[in-house]
């Protein structure tokens, strides 16, 4: 493994007929500013098709579908690692939003399924695709340990301080969100660098889709906390390092225990609750 990872995070959507020589030029100009890694956003390849509500079977692929292929001839094409995405289709017919991580020689090294799924005007994902119920697991690759978010996930701060204990050193978190929500995320990507301990990347798509105001800047969060990178640029480059982890994690709160039982039996305690189910007001429940 190595110390330093360097990513860009490509602020741009590629799902028009121009969209594979687009993502080429987009991938060739990170290469050159460095980065041996590249982030597009939450289903980059694809319109914003949960602007509506109906789904169709073109939107989503089975596993090494089309736009899998795509994003991995690209990848090897330019010799840069690649966060992509599509919609998949499992065996049984189930669709996720996922995330695909390709190396430089265009392998899929690790792909995570979404787990938060929003339901509301402009972000009817549920009936695009399901939520995961696998546990989220970091994967060693680009010389560090990378764990996995799709936008909505880093919303939820438990999903950040598993990742980082399970010992994870960077979050990738690419997105789909409103311009006008942006204040409330902010601090949501501080806190959450901060009390996992690692670095936090988000990348978005860059402007409004049918009718859904999309917008907002790529952000990199140091695991101190810090805001090091922020920025409506298409293509912005930054180094994360080892050495900022390891000092989080020996500092407050990053040297703080992890009561693994106690958390369990409380989460156990929890009833599960589907996005818009009621919230209960039983305090035992």
């Amino acid at each position: 493994m190595t110390d330093t990872l360097t990513i860009a995070l490509i602020r741009d959507v590629f799902h028009d007929h121009t969209g594979r020589e687009r993502l080429r030029n987009r991938l060739l100009e990170a290469k050159a500013g460095g980065a041996s890694l590249a982030m597009i956003p939450e289903l980059a390849v694809l319109p914003w098709l949960p602007a509506g509500r109906d789904a169709s079977d073109d939107d989503c692929e089975a596993a090494d579908g089309p736009r899998h292929c795509m994003q991995s001839e690209l990848a090897a094409e330019v010799g840069i690692g690649l966060l992509g995405g599509a919609i998949v289709r499992d065996q049984q017919g189930r669709r996720f939003n996922t995330a695909l991580l390709f190396d430089a020689t265009g392998d899929c090294l690790h792909s995570y399924r979404k787990i938060h799924i929003p339901d509301e005007p402009g972000f009817w994902e549920a009936d695009h695709y399901e939520a995961d119920d696998t546990i989220p697991r970091p994967v060693d690759a680009m010389g560090m340990r990378l764990g996995f978010q799709i936008c909505s996930d880093n919303n939820r701060p438990f999903g950040c301080h598993i990742l980082g204990a399970q010992g994870a050193e960077v979050i990738l978190n690419p997105r789909a969100t409103e311009a006008a929500t942006y204040v409330k995320w902010r601090p949501i990507w501080q806190a959450n660098a901060l009390t996992s301990a690692c670095w936090i990347l988000s990348v978005n798509r860059p402007s409004p889709e049918g009718g859904v105001q999309i917008g907002g800047a790529s952000i990199v969060v140091a695991p101190d906390g810090t805001v090091v990178l922020e920025t409506e640029d298409p293509v912005a480059v930054v180094t994360v390092d080892r050495d900022a982890v390891l000092q989080a994690r020996k500092g407050y709160p990053g040297y703080l225990a992890f009561p693994t039982e106690l958390y369990a039996k409380a989460w156990a305690s929890v009833s599960p609750r589907a996005a818009n189910a009621p919230i209960s007001t039983d305090p035992c429940c």
